[in-house]
């Protein structure tokens, strides 16, 4: 038992060590499910067929409409201009005078509004760095801004949100994406004014230590100024892609599929052009107005909302229960089909507001289909890694250890799915491999200590999003990486933002439901 628990300590850290060099996860996982699986004796044919793969299946089946319908629709958003345009006409009402928060804020109406997290980070760059110039703001800030905007309080914590890591619990808890809306909202602000607090704490003391936007970044100083991250590859434009034009940029990212729910756009190369016309794939139309850009952002919520609160439990369901579709009920399916509709609404309102370049603008159908199966398999395998993992005798050992610390259903989800969402790099990934392992446990557990699947739903999701932003997060390495910065340089403000923030509001939340239950 022991040399078992070894094995999937040296497993954890083979994943964590692959991924942080840039090993695809598609590899990385089975590589490391292998080596728990030589410690604790167990047999790899069987385990890998009847254990690995069945668990990267499920995922895919669950979830690949949700991967599939954000690609193409952050792809659309891109390809119509209307994501870019979203972003400036936010940043224009606040002015640079507060870029910090204009940064945030749109960075949060994109991420709220489906678009996936690489393709914001590639939609917000260029923007940002105009208002830090204009602010002489130092650029260090860049990522750590844009993260608070995307990895946070948007992605877990605000009900209602389209991000898969708001959709996995309810799959588990038979809840829904506004799942314990006054408890999301307490977090989700309390996350907000924590992280403009420290922004704009170290914004002024960057400054009162005299650094400006224009000094040189490690990348500019090692290459004799000739700039680094976006800039020397060519990005900028905010196109949709997760991709870089160097090969530098492709191996040092792993892009796990952490901290997103869509896509990561692999293999495009985006441009920083953005025609009145359009000419190609790549290429952008300009908006006609600024109205239009905010109605499929609009369609997703209100789209949403009906579907989970009105429309979908109005109808007639009990066909489910039949044998040919599992004998489900419609609360384990009531998240993602409302997320479903609402995707496909809003991309079928770009096609129609784009009638006159429909045939160049449907291209992004098949660019978004293609940019949602890397990521989808990528988190898929760390969810096999997890399922031969939790099928280990020794892995009895690190449940009842959870439990050990607290029997309290609240504390031990939070727990279980922070640990692993950190080992792992992705909140999705770590949440399903928790919840895959644990959820039939700690759902009878919430029940008998009277606590609500709302409450549940809300902690496990906000849990996900905290130790998963650690330095071998797949988005966290693409942000660094696009905004031309270093760890070194940035990733403290993305850490405390994005990690340190959420895991202490997410604790402090658990005794306020405890006490005053949920809301």
């Amino acid at each position: 038992m022991t040399l078992g628990l070894i094995g999937i300590v040296l497993s954890l850290v083979l994943l964590i060590t692959l991924a942080y060099r840039g090993v695809t996860i598609v590899i990385a996982a089975p590589i490391s499910a292998l080596v728990a699986m030589l410690f604790s004796g167990a047999p790899i044919l069987a385990n890998y067929t009847e254990v690995f793969m069945p668990a990267l299946a499920g995922f895919i089946e669950q979830y690949f409409p949700m991967f599939l319908t954000g690609a193409i629709f952050g792809r659309l958003m891109t390809m119509a201009g209307y994501a870019k345009d979203i972003a400036q006409v936010v940043t224009r009402w606040l002015g640079p005078q507060r870029a910090m928060l204009a940064t945030v804020l749109t960075t949060a109406l994109l991420t709220y509004g489906g678009i996936s997290l690489f393709v914001v980070v590639f939609v917000m760059f260029p923007l940002t760095r105009e208002l830090f110039r204009a602010a002489n703001i130092p650029r260090r800030l860049i990522p750590g801004a844009i993260a608070h905007g995307m990895l946070t309080f948007t992605m877990t914590a605000l009900p209602g949100s389209p991000q898969v890591q708001n959709i996995i619990p309810g799959q588990a808890f038979q809840t829904n994406t506004f799942a314990a809306p006054g408890l999301g909202i307490l977090g989700g602000t309390i996350i907000f004014i924590l992280g403009m607090l420290w922004l704009e704490y170290r914004k002024r003391k960057l400054l009162a230590a005299g650094e400006a936007f224009a000094d040189p970044t490690e990348l500019e100083r090692k290459n004799g100024g000739a700039g680094g991250g976006a800039a020397a590859m060519g990005i900028g434009g905010g196109d949709d892609a997760a991709s870089t034009q160097t090969s530098t940029a492709t191996a040092s990212k792993p892009t796990s599929g952490s901290g997103s729910s869509a896509a990561v756009g692999e293999g495009e190369e985006p441009k920083a052009d953005k025609p009145e016309v359009p000419g190609d794939d790549e290429e952008q139309l300009t908006p006609p107005n600024h109205f239009l850009p905010f109605i499929p952002i609009l369609l997703v919520f209100i789209v949403n909302f009906s579907f989970t609160m009105y429309l979908l439990p109005a109808m007639n369901w009990d066909y489910l229960s039949g044998d040919q579709y599992g004998g489900i009920v419609l609360e384990d399916r009531l998240s993602a089909w409302s997320v479903i509709s609402a995707m496909v609404i809003a991309i079928l309102s770009i096609l129609a507001m784009n009638i006159k370049h429909l045939k160049w603008i449907v291209r992004g159908l098949v660019t978004g289909a293609k940019n949602a199966l890397l990521p989808i398999f990528n988190t898929a395998s760390e969810v096999g890694y997890g399922a031969v993992v939790a099928s280990l005798a020794a892995f009895v050992i690190i449940r009842d250890g959870i439990f050990a610390v607290s029997d309290n259903a609240l504390v031990a989800s939070a727990m279980s799915t922070s640990t692993i969402s950190g080992v792992t790099g992705s909140a999705s990934g770590g949440m399903t491999i928790a919840l895959n392992a644990l959820g039939d446990e700690l759902r009878e557990l919430a029940l008998d200590q009277g606590i609500s699947m709302e409450a549940m739903h809300r902690i496990t999701a906000m849990a996900s999003g905290g130790l998963d932003s650690m330095p071998h997060n797949g988005a966290v390495i693409t942000l660094i990486i696009v905004c031309g910065m270093t760890h070194r340089e940035s990733y403290k403000d993305v850490g405390i933002v994005s990690l340190l923030i959420p895991v202490c509001v997410t604790a402090m939340l658990i005794p306020v439901v405890l006490t005053f239950g949920t809301f």
